[in-house]
């Protein structure tokens, strides 16, 4: 039986598409992924998370970006383009064109975990993401649970991570001046 082969398009392939497309889609090394819709507890998560923040960050000289707002990693030999859930930078931020639909250099993002998307997240995005230079931490979220992990980057590229449990915990950002409460993040969130 033969097998079909992939057809891999361009970055600027990708991007010149994208920006007519009607639904969203994630990029990797040619290959065009499709994103799926999003269900009632990642999108109050995301919510929560983008209200939380713009309000701790008022006065700040961030910008907390939703899903909308693609981001390009392009570490050595890899290109990927994706839309986080949450992305945050505090230096001017920095786009691919004069289109500013495409940031260049967060600080800081969240990728809300879903059934379809974990394993995606975690083997493929999370070892890119580590090797982004403006990247300084990521939170993996979960929508089945009151669960937080946090990756921050630590002297010579290290990677450390933390986890938050439960309702009654909350996790301190390290490259945000921000606590974040479980509590709140998963305010109107009913788990099964």
């Amino acid at each position: 039986m033969a097998s079909l082969s992939k057809t891999l398009i361009s970055p600027q392939e990708y991007l010149e598409r994208e920006r007519k497309a009607e639904y969203k889609s994630e990029y990797l090394n040619g290959e065009v992924h499709a994103m799926s819709g999003a269900r009632r507890a990642h999108i109050l998560i995301e919510s929560a998370l983008v209200f939380g923040l713009n309000l701790a960050l008022i006065d700040k000289p961030c910008e907390v970006y939703t899903s909308n707002m693609r981001v390009r990693v392009n570490p050595a030999g890899d290109y990927m383009y994706c839309y986080p859930d949450l992305t945050v930078t505090c230096e001017k931020p920095r786009f691919q064109d004069g289109e500013l639909d495409t940031l260049l250099n967060p600080l800081f993002l969240v990728e809300i975990l879903s059934d379809s998307t974990e394993k995606r997240d975690r083997r493929v995005k999370a070892p890119l993401y580590q090797k982004l230079e403006s990247l300084q931490e990521f939170l993996f979220v979960s929508q089945h649970k009151p669960h937080v992990e946090r990756f921050t980057r630590q002297p010579g590229g290290r990677w450390a991570s933390l986890e938050a449990d439960g309702l009654n915990s909350s996790i301190q950002l390290v490259s945000l001046p921000v606590t974040l409460k479980l509590s709140e993040i998963y305010r109107q969130v009913e788990f099964s």
